[in-house]
């Protein structure tokens, strides 16, 4: 089935799980949904963060999207079970596939998990992994100002370095030899957190296994995309549409991305 996969951040983080489920599932539409304007989620009440990831999921199916990815760890936490019950189709979160991934990178089940304040506060991560390795150690830090950092497109430079450096500072006394970049965020800072962090620790984010739970689920279904063309992928954003061109450019490599502005309604 040629319907397209639809995937939804508050702003350009979730283009990390994009570029995998591009990469994994190269026949596949992408129809991606940025909620720049409204971007960080992580400070934001997890009411307000259901209803905001609840308008762009409609949005979403009204285009005929056959899979929903939730490609924000705060929004995951916050709508997945709503929006499972409420769509008539599939709904990933990111927060199952990245516990599942920490436990299989980890030797000693001692685990960092670098998220919003929205995401380390719901616990849901621990949650997620405690239920796979009940015995396991959670270290949990909020790193609140990266995500406004990688909006702003300025994650590359030395600023962007001793932001990490200084945030990380924190875990230095820790013990853990896996962290999980519990935001979509995170992975454009990821050779900076892994510089901070030492060697010793593996850094991995959950865009890989979640985009092999998508597969695994449409292989499931037996709707796998079927096409002849390479597909055309579609972005909306709330925000900025020249940052938000200028990161798909870079990160996921397409020169001219289809890039539609898109208004939501405030809650009341």
């Amino acid at each position: 089935m040629n319907a397209p996969i639809g995937v939804i951040d508050s702003g350009v983080g979730g283009l990390t799980v994009a570029k995998a489920i591009m990469e994994l599932l190269p026949e596949e539409q992408i129809y991606y949904i940025g909620d720049n304007a409204r971007c960080p989620y992580g400070p934001r009440p997890l009411k307000q963060v259901r209803v905001y990831t609840w308008q762009m999921a409609e949005a979403l199916v009204e285009k005929n999207i056959k899979l929903l990815v939730i490609a924000c760890n705060t929004a995951t936490a916050a709508a997945l079970d709503f929006l499972q019950r409420q769509l008539p189709i599939p709904v990933i979160g990111v927060i199952s596939p990245g516990a599942r991934a920490a436990v299989n990178a980890s030797a000693t089940n001692e685990i960092a998990v670098l998220g919003t304040l929205g995401t380390v506060k719901s616990g849901a991560y621990e949650q997620a992994i405690k239920s796979l390795v009940s015995s396991a150690h959670v270290v949990q830090l909020a790193c609140p100002r990266f995500v406004p950092l990688v909006e702003s497109g300025e994650y590359k430079g030395d600023f962007a370095k001793r932001l990490v450096e200084e945030t990380l500072s924190q875990l230095e006394t820790k013990s853990f030899d896996t962290a999980i970049l519990g935001c979509t965020h995170y992975p454009l800072l990821q050779g900076f957190i892994e510089e901070a962090l030492g060697p010793n620790v593996h850094v991995l984010s959950s865009a890989e296994e979640t985009a092999k739970e998508v597969q695994e689920r449409l292989t499931f279904k037996r709707n796998l995309a079927e096409r002849k063309n390479r597909p055309e992928h579609r972005f909306y954003t709330t925000g900025s549409t020249v940052i938000f061109k200028e990161i798909i450019q870079e990160w996921l490599g397409i020169e001219q991305p289809l890039i539609e502005p898109i208004r939501f309604q405030e809650e009341l």
